[in-house]
């Protein structure tokens, strides 16, 4: 069993306790995760509560891209998280670095600096989107999609490629 199944299964199955963390972004993705946690989306059904101090997180959700400034930050961020802990990526900058991904001030997304363990992309990602992640990461409901990671092979095109113990099982049948 993974760690991260694990965790989510045994660790936070009742509660997510989420810290967010702005890393650069243009709070479009800020609106709607806060958004998220008001009464309308009513998040605390779930066990998600967005809290003030890292110090008492299970969670960092960040948004943005790594930007230069705040890298040290964000690192010391994530050292403050008490272990166990799960880093979310929400919205197309954290995922990838968005539309600044090759800037001179961004690094790029949160999984160049801290170890990402679920994504949630769109920009900005509707409340709903962000809601669903946190639903499959604490293993309320199944993926609806395979991992996959695109590789790129010396100066040829990118290739599909899943690793063995990222594939998944659908009715008895193992996808490649």
């Amino acid at each position: 069993m993974a760690l991260n199944d694990f965790l989510m299964k045994h660790c936070f199955k009742r509660s997510l306790w989420v810290y967010h963390a702005n890393a650069g972004a243009c709070n479009g993705c800020d609106i709607e995760e806060i958004n998220a946690f008001t009464p309308y989306y009513d998040a605390e059904r779930f066990g998600m509560k967005l809290i003030a101090s890292p110090r008492h997180a299970d969670v960092l959700l960040v948004s943005g891209p790594v930007t230069r400034n705040i890298l040290p930050r964000l690192k010391r961020l994530y050292e403050s998280t008490p272990d166990p802990k799960v880093v979310i990526a929400c919205g197309s900058c954290a995922v990838g670095g968005g539309m600044w991904f090759d800037s001179y001030h961004v690094i790029g997304g949160v999984d160049k600096v801290l170890p990402v363990d679920f994504y949630i992309p769109g920009c900005p990602p509707r409340p709903e989107a962000i809601l669903w992640g946190a639903a499959v990461a604490m293993g309320l409901v199944k993926d609806k999609v395979k991992p996959y990671r695109y590789r790129q092979e010396g100066e040829g095109t990118p290739t599909l490629e899943v690793p063995p113990e990222e594939e998944i099982e659908l009715t008895g049948q193992v996808l490649k």
